[in-house]
């Protein structure tokens, strides 16, 4: 009788999921039903991890407003490890609609702020949340700057926001190593950052260049996920999972869920078939300027 009631435990998140893709599809991301279903699925989770379920983040992905499946594997996520205080900064958000922190915004009643170099998506944002029912009232912080190591602190201080947060996401398509590498006024639970897979398992890094915006001629940005991973771990992380293509890396905590979310391997998270025709552009800028770490 258990082993049936743990077969059909297993079963409704797939059910679940699969309607919210449709729904996010079929009525577009503001349809209620979309929240309540979330928060349904959440509650869920909780109560399921409370009594020794678990799930590999590839099998609870879903996208809401996030651009592949990041929305799902983050509500897992903090049913899992709880939050401290709903907190996001999302660092290279665009208009902060398409974005690894709007779903929870938007669904859960997170705040947070969105930092952008593109004015136009900047002031487009702000009028979405403005004006969005369940945002309103106390919409998210948006500030336009080109986004540096040496200026990430300041921002991001001088916006209201320091100490423990919840999640940052970071994509800048380009010095995303560099900037979580100096960033230090706030210490964020989960991090969401994007590597550059052309550079497979080699330990990586393009040098910084403050000035640098992502030409989209060429492969030759960003850090490798081996990079990345050690970058996490020297300061305090550890690599859990990532997007099924694998270029999106999730970090959590030392010290937090960890029998829930154990380290796993770089490569691990490489396996998907994208990852070995994106390798075979490496051999091209493989001669080029590298730090390796």
């Amino acid at each position: 009788m258990l082993e049936k009631f743990k077969y059909k435990i297993k079963k409704v998140p797939g059910i679940i999921l699969r309607h919210l893709e449709y729904r996010s599809d079929r009525r577009a991301k503001c349809d209620y039903s979309v929240k309540i279903e979330q928060r349904a699925l959440f509650n869920y989770y909780q109560h399921a991890i409370y009594n020794g379920m678990r799930w590999k983040l590839s099998d609870v992905g879903f996208r809401i407003y996030s651009q592949f499946e990041e929305d799902g594997i983050l509500l897992y996520i903090f049913a899992a490890i709880g939050a401290h205080n709903k907190t996001f900064v999302d660092i290279g958000s665009s208009d902060g609609i398409n974005s690894n922190c709007a779903n929870l915004a938007i669904n859960f009643g997170w705040h947070g702020l969105f930092i952008d170099g593109n004015k136009n998506s900047i002031n487009r944002g702000r009028s979405f949340y403005g004006s969005h029912q369940d945002t309103f009232l106390y919409p998210p912080e948006f500030i336009h700057a080109f986004i540096m190591q040496e200026n990430i602190n300041d921002i991001i201080r001088e916006s209201g926001f320091t100490g423990i947060i919840d999640l940052v996401s970071i994509d800048i398509d380009g010095n995303d190593y560099w900037v979580w590498d100096a960033l230090s006024v706030i210490e964020p639970r989960v991090v969401i950052v994007e590597t550059n897979i052309r550079f497979g398992l080699n330990s990586i890094v393009v040098p910084y260049n403050k000035d640098y915006s992502h030409p989209r001629k060429h492969p030759y940005s960003g850090a490798s996920p081996v990079a990345m991973a050690k970058l996490a771990e020297r300061k305090g992380y550890r690599l859990v999972g990532a997007i099924n293509y694998g270029f999106n890396s999730i970090y959590i905590k030392n010290g937090i869920a960890e029998d829930i979310f154990p380290k796993i391997s770089v490569e691990s998270i490489l396996s998907h078939p994208l990852n070995a025709e994106r390798l075979k552009q490496f051999e091209l800028i493989k001669d080029w300027d590298y730090i390796r770490v």
